[in-house]
């Protein structure tokens, strides 16, 4: 970074604006929705006086979001002090954000559109906690500072000179586009819409030969209201996996030392990175319309992720290994960051023969199995899903055992990580094995976590 910018002077402890440009890039979505609506006012069937209240609407709302914009623009300011990240925004309501340096857990680069037209993007702070307070945010910068900036608090976080680079990235995996955008489309949603047009085809087709013309006419209606929730559901699907596509789109993955670096989007660019020792587990699953094609899906559990303010921000906070990748590529990501730990399970890890009564169709994906590092089960049948936890990673282990699994003497065992989206489940087993593997993963537990110290 020129030792001249503002950015620098504001890592140097003075503080500093973001960049002039960040307000267009605030209100380009806004303006745009508003003169798409304009638009549609306007060359309404209104009368001149009418055209000329709507036009001037349009005008008020414009100026307001540029005033909103600039005015957060002006009142927002940021420095490091020593080894603190100090936010100061807001007008009315006024915020001094602190984030010790200390505590930051990964510094991530995000470039929406807009921002990638004008050359911005936002650098995001993610600091140890559970709350949207603990996400830091400077937006926006130019990529130049950007990437200048999350260098440096990233060394500065690590306790290096501020001056240190950052580590380099070795290319890990990335996944292929085309299959990508096949297994989208292939999300077991779609079953949902094969029933509903078998369901409506049988029906259309009962149509007694000597009905009356009311049969006729129900008939009708009914095929009607069906192609309608056919469409409707279609058009639905095509946007959730436009909007998959768009968030993984060119996905790639790069093993540096302080840990994993995501890449991927396609109308916006996200540049995140996950540190080794926040991954808590790792999960493996292979969809029902996936399974012909040999495809699967790697997931890892963060810990203590901040709680997002939209389900937009909260999809993309669930980090992926592989959005979809084949079996064998999938199983030799899980190696790469869970190393000597199983991606499959033998049926030597299955549960009693008895357990059939409690899941009789998801029986033979039920399997567990551990070692002094590791603890590894498998769940479902339309989603057989296989989680990986080290076990120096294991928060609190519990038992439960209802009515029906008291009566076939078996019980369930789930065991808790400092993770947020999912637990290690090893279902329906024997019931005096489930109690020993309490206080047995417990102590291995216990010796993982005293070695990894």
């Amino acid at each position: 970074m020129p030792p001249g910018s503002s950015q620098a002077l504001a890592l140097a402890g003075t503080w500093c604006r973001l960049h002039p440009l960040s307000p267009v890039v605030r209100i380009g979505v806004t303006l745009g929705a508003a003169l798409v609506a304009g638009v549609s006012w306007v060359s309404g069937d209104h009368s001149s006086s009418g055209r000329t209240v709507d036009t001037l609407v349009v005008a008020v709302l414009a100026v307001i979001g540029v005033a909103a914009a600039v005015v957060s623009w002006l009142v927002t300011r940021w420095r490091v002090v020593g080894d603190e990240l100090q936010i100061d925004t807001g007008l009315v309501y006024r915020q001094s954000l602190r984030f010790p340096l200390r505590r930051v857990q990964a510094v991530d680069v995000v470039a929406p559109l807009t921002a990638r037209i004008l050359g911005l993007a936002e650098v995001r702070v993610i600091s140890a906690g559970t709350g949207h307070r603990q996400h830091g945010r400077l937006a926006y910068l130019s990529n130049q500072d950007a990437a200048a900036v999350r260098a440096q608090l990233l060394a500065l976080a690590h306790g290096l000179a501020a001056e240190t680079p950052e580590p380099p990235a070795h290319p890990l995996f990335r996944v292929d586009n085309g299959r990508l955008i096949a297994a989208s489309l292939l999300r077991g949603t779609w079953l949902l819409v094969l029933v509903v047009v078998a369901v409506g085809a049988i029906l259309a087709a009962v149509d007694p030969a000597g009905g009356g013309g009311t049969v006729r006419q129900g008939g009708a209606e009914a095929a009607t209201s069906l192609i309608s929730a056919v469409v409707t559901g279609l058009v639905a699907l095509g946007l959730d996996a436009a909007r998959s596509v768009n968030g993984d789109f060119d996905f790639t993955i790069g093993q540096a030392s302080d840990g994993l670096r995501l890449h991927r989007g396609l109308l916006q660019k996200r540049h995140e990175t996950i540190p080794y020792g926040r991954i808590q587990a790792v999960r493996l699953i292979q969809p029902l319309l996936w399974r012909p094609f040999g495809w699967a899906r790697v997931e890892l559990d963060v810990a203590r992720q901040p709680e997002a303010r939209h389900q937009g921000e909260a999809r993309q906070l669930a980090h992926l290994l592989a959005p979809v990748a084949t079996l064998d590529q999938a199983r030799w990501l899980v190696a790469q960051v869970a190393p000597g730990a199983p991606a499959t399970l033998a049926r030597a890890g299955a549960p009693p023969r008895r357990a059939w009564y409690r899941a009789p169709l998801s029986y033979h994906y039920l399997s567990a199995w551990h070692d002094d590092r590791w603890l590894v089960t498998q769940t479902g049948r339309v989603r057989p899903a296989t989680v990986i936890v080290p076990l120096e990673k294991v928060q609190s282990i519990r038992l439960s055992s209802g009515p029906l699994l008291r009566a076939l003497h078996l019980a369930n065992l789930r065991i808790d990580t400092a993770g947020r989206r999912w637990v290690a489940a090893a279902l329906c087993r024997d019931a005096d094995e489930a109690t020993a593997l309490v206080h047995q993963l417990g102590d291995l537990a216990w010796r993982a976590r005293r070695l990894s110290w």
